[in-house]
């Protein structure tokens, strides 16, 4: 099974409205200036480890291999990365009028996203997408509420802590 979770205003924050994880120490802290938002290496680990498949799919044009040596130094592994021009290639292709993101493209179970036009979507397209905000301090435990929901739902096992 899969999740994503869009970058910019949902794992990346601005450190001044959203709690962050402490920054990568020196020198990778000049090379890597997005902030995680706190709680996300306890939640992307333990995704890692429960044997579901952890992609990034977001609109911005960072490159996969920014995406994964980000990640990495957090030693968090991402399976796949979808940004602005894979999505433009493999989704869009030239399509007026198309969702920013559409993660059923990909088979993705779950989606994690701050824009509430990518939530809209999902209701409208049949895909999930749990909608975080900058004041939703339980987000950690309420996407580990929804991953074991579908799990139940598909007759897997439950997240493992």
């Amino acid at each position: 099974m899969k999740i994503s979770f869009d970058l910019d205003e949902t794992l990346f924050v601005n450190p001044a409205e959203v709690p962050a994880e402490p920054d990568l120490k020196f020198p990778y802290n000049k090379i890597y200036k997005d902030k995680l938002r706190k709680g996300a290496v306890e939640l992307l680990t333990e995704i890692n480890k429960s044997g579901w498949e952890l992609w990034i799919y977001t609109t911005s044009n960072r490159s996969e291999g920014y995406i994964r040596r980000l990640f990495r130094h957090y030693g968090i592994s991402i399976d796949s990365v979808v940004n602005a021009p894979r999505h433009e290639a493999e989704v869009v292709r030239g399509r007026a009028d198309f969702p920013s993101k559409c993660p059923a493209a990909y088979h993705i179970d779950l989606h994690v996203d701050d824009e509430k036009s990518v939530y809209e979507n999902g209701i409208a397209n049949g895909f999930r997408v749990y909608r975080i905000t900058n004041d939703d301090t339980d987000w950690v435990e309420n996407i580990r509420k929804e991953l074991e929901r579908i799990k139940r739902n598909k007759g897997d096992c439950a997240l493992k802590s």
